[in-house]
């Protein structure tokens, strides 16, 4: 038995009908064609799968689609606004903080959470929030790097008329 359900993702409203054992990470990537969303491990392990729900990171690879129902899901895709990068992706870009590619989705959404929550946070406050982000190419350096790149940016003053 499929269930209807009705999740904003990246600020646009979706309706589905789905089945209740139907993955959000399927949903997102197979559904809605968001393929910036990957899949790697399949257990909470790598994080290749975090996604913001209602601004919280969740690993979408064990959450259901039925349980987003109601809810702002946020994906890579949504990052970036009117043509220009989010200062988040603007810093990977910046400092190097990717090599393959494959866990940057992840990271660069944690690191949104993270962001807000703290917008000036420590090397240390970084890499805790980053932990349950695996990557096996970079050795994190530069993803820390890239995240404190978009944290000074962030905390600068917009500039005027936008």
């Amino acid at each position: 038995m499929e269930h209807r359900i009705t999740v904003t993702v990246n600020g646009v409203p979706y309706t589905a009908e789905v089945e209740p054992r139907l993955l959000l990470v399927h949903f997102l990537r197979e559904t809605l064609n968001l393929t910036g969303t990957h899949i790697g491990c399949d257990t909470t392990s790598c994080g290749a799968c975090a996604v913001l729900l209602d601004g919280l990171p969740i690993k979408s690879c064990t959450f259901l689609a039925v349980q987003a129902d109601g809810h702002s899901v946020t994906t890579v895709e949504g990052l970036a606004r009117d043509g220009h990068l989010h200062p988040i992706q603007q810093g990977f870009k910046e400092e190097h903080g990717l090599q393959c590619g494959f866990c940057t989705p992840g990271m660069m959404l944690v690191a949104k959470a993270l962001l807000e929550e703290n917008p000036d946070p420590t090397e240390e406050q970084i890499r805790w929030a980053i932990s349950g982000n695996l990557c096996r190419c970079t050795g994190y350096q530069n993803i820390v790097k890239a995240i404190q790149w978009a944290a000074r940016r962030l905390r600068e003053p917009a500039p005027a008329g936008r």
